[in-house]
């Protein structure tokens, strides 16, 4: 198992980082900022079947008590588990999520159509995995 310095907490550790983790231990689990912002909650992991890689992260935001929440594609990319808080780090301040284009539960996008997945991965600044020419020579 490999092992890394972690610095996201108070006092600078090393612990082994797992580089697998069932989708089904991050869902549900809390998202917050570098500042510490609750951001809401992983909702889901969608996985591009074709390529085999994590589409996007469905992230819970809003709402009270489960109701009202909206639903934002995040890339992966811009997540890191936080593995010490049992959290997600979404680089990004709260008020980037709440002008971020979002989802309801009943109107799910489709990642088929490439301009929605360009919107999304250029709001967040990160290159869509899709442009990544590894993927294209699979």
């Amino acid at each position: 198992m490999a092992y890394s310095t972690v610095t996201n907490d108070p006092y600078t550790t090393t612990k082994p980082i797992r580089r697998v983790l069932s989708a089904s231990t991050l869902v549900g689990d809390e998202v917050v900022n570098n500042a510490g912002d609750n951001l809401g909650k992983l909702n889901e992991i969608m996985i591009d079947l074709p390529t085999g890689r994590i589409a996007y992260a469905v992230l819970s935001f809003g709402g009270f008590l489960g109701l009202g929440n909206k639903l934002f594609a995040i890339p992966w990319s811009r997540l890191s588990v936080d593995e010490i808080n049992k959290r997600l780090v979404l680089d990004v301040p709260r008020e980037v999520l709440d002008r971020a284009p979002g989802f309801d539960k009943d109107n799910w996008p489709d990642m088929a159509d490439a301009g929605w997945g360009q919107q999304i991965y250029s709001y967040y600044g990160v290159d869509p995995y899709w442009d990544d020419p590894k993927e294209r020579s699979r």
